[in-house]
């Protein structure tokens, strides 16, 4: 049967099936999706004239604010805590609750003058003794989050001494120099709360009380988080006076209850997919919002086991991988192919060429397999049903190169752990950027100590990289610095930690209703959010 096609049409056959794949995945448990008329009726109900002061309802995939359980208590994206340094557009540290900074001259000490005429929430004044007692709770261990670890050694690697100079400057002391400690702490490295919000194990003690433009007033675990304008906020106040966001898991879900009208808009990551935001872009009541990510999706190979621990194998599987063909056929062009680990959203990250050669790769691996064919398990996450479609994508171009997988989806919980046992051939993840310094990705990732080159079975042990992260670490020169992390980018893309496919982008639907939904790296600029006038 094969005969009857070419290798062309063959493949432009099995294209469209999995497109037609992913369209009705995103539709198939949405009755409202599929009937046109009862949703334009339901969209038109809703569209009126509305009261400024009215509630604007948003929704993602995760609660926002999991509570005091959580090292953050909620997401940046909710603007209720400010960090020291913020992220600007294009991954550079600019001032937030930190006005302005100097490093000395060999790099090993920071001082941060902070923001004067700054309130908590709770009335609390920001100043020197509040950020002290947030480094006093980040130096009690770590605290567990569903964003990122509240990690002082992480984010403050080194750090010998913190201090407070007087009531509006403290002083941090590193064992080696730091140049780049701005990127590291830039949103997550430097969430500040006030230093009533803690227990004497660094806990949350009730609801977080941030600095930020908004406060939250209501929190329902699992179902919504209601926001609130601060109205003492010490720069430009919110436009919205109030904002709830829900959490509704099933994509189709939100979807429905955006075009019903049950909700404005939708943000955090994969709010919509590709799919269902080509479909929303058809009616003129809606628009999408969209930036770069801090996410790049990636496949890991157990790199523990014979043979994907040859690096001849690695190059055959990175070659055999269309990346274009996955971010066009998948995800209808939102996202942006790469074989670098490191994400684009630094700017620190370079560019490197993305290369296919499906018949260098079946050379490769026949060197590795000779006849053989080596059959394993691809595991996935199964609540993501973009991923099943990525992977029947991919499986074909395995068995090209004598590789023949079994797509096993699975909770996301049994798949980690299933990794760190190291049963597995391969696997499909992710990872987001917490902050603009790249040792954070090359260190858990590259360093053969890295907690994720273990945990992930990696299996990755590369001299070169260990010892060019140690020179980093005595770095003084911010472009020497910028050099050694190019080397370890380019040694990514050839030694293969693990497999990147794509960087991510963020995209999100809202009601034409609103106005200034605008993307960023992490989310929403949700202050400017507001009813349009």
């Amino acid at each position: 049967m094969l005969n009857m096609f070419n290798k062309k049409s063959l493949r432009i056959f099995l294209l469209l099936a999995l497109v037609l794949s992913l369209t009705l995945t995103g539709c198939q448990n949405n009755n409202e999706v599929l009937d046109e008329s009862s949703t334009e009726e339901a969209v038109n109900e809703t569209i009126q004239v509305v009261d400024e002061d009215e509630t604007i309802v948003l929704a993602g995939k995760r609660h926002l604010a999991p509570g005091e359980e959580d090292g953050y208590y909620c997401s940046s994206i909710l603007y209720v805590w400010e960090p020291l340094i913020r992220q600007g557009k294009n991954g550079e540290p600019l001032p937030s609750l930190a006005e302005d900074w100097e490093m000395s001259e060999d790099g090993k000490e920071w001082i941060f003058k902070l923001r004067e005429g700054v309130t908590f929430h709770d009335g609390q004044v920001f100043n020197a003794d509040a950020v002290i007692a947030n480094f006093d709770r980040m130096s009690l261990g770590i605290k567990p989050s569903s964003y990122y670890p509240l990690d002082i050694d992480s984010h403050y690697p080194g750090l010998v001494s913190y201090e407070k100079i007087d009531d509006y400057n403290i002083k941090l002391v590193f064992d080696e120099s730091k140049p780049t400690q701005l990127y590291r702490m830039i949103n997550w490295g430097s969430a500040i709360y006030s230093p009533e919000n803690f227990d004497e194990e660094g806990n949350f003690n009730g609801i977080a009380m941030g600095t930020g433009p908004f406060k939250i007033v209501d929190n329902q675990k699992d179902d919504y988080v209601l926001l609130e304008r601060y109205e003492d906020y010490w720069g430009e106040s919110a436009k919205a006076k109030s904002i709830k966001v829900r959490s509704i898991p099933d994509v189709d879900t939100r979807y429905s209850a955006l075009k019903a009208g049950e909700i404005h808009g939708t943000l955090d990551l994969d709010s919509l997919t590709p799919a269902l935001a080509e479909e929303l872009k058809k009616d003129d009541n809606f628009l999408i919002a969209e930036s770069k990510s801090t996410m790049i999706r990636f496949l890991v190979t157990n790199g523990e086991l014979e043979p994907f621990n040859d690096i001849r194998l690695k190059e055959a599987i990175s070659l055999a991988l269309n990346r274009q063909d996955i971010v066009d056929i998948v995800y209808f062009g939102y996202g942006s192919p790469t074989t670098n680990i490191l994400n684009y959203s630094t700017p620190f990250y370079k560019e490197y060429p993305v290369e296919e050669n499906m018949e260098r790769a079946k050379e490769l691996a026949k060197e590795v397999l000779g006849e053989e064919r080596l059959e394993t398990e691809f595991l996935i996450n199964g609540n993501d049903p973009t991923q099943k479609t990525e992977a029947e994508l991919i499986a074909p171009w395995l068995a090209e190169i004598g590789i023949d997988v079994t797509i096993q989806p699975m909770e996301y919980s049994v798949l980690r752990e299933r990794l760190k046992e190291g049963d597995f051939g391969f696997a499909r993840l992710q990872q987001g950027l917490s902050n603009g310094e790249p040792s954070t990705i090359f260190r858990r990732f590259m360093l053969t100590s890295g907690d994720h080159n273990k945990n992930y079975s990696l299996g990755y042990d590369i001299e070169e990289v260990n010892n060019l992260m140690e020179s980093a670490n005595k770095e003084l020169d911010v472009n020497n610095l910028e050099t050694i992390y190019d080397k370890v980018q380019e040694l990514s893309t050839t030694t293969y930690p693990v497999f990147p496919l794509f960087n991510d982008v963020n995209i999100m639907g809202y009601s034409n209703k609103l106005s200034n939904y605008n993307a960023e790296l992490y989310g929403l600029e949700l202050p400017e959010v507001e009813w349009t006038k």
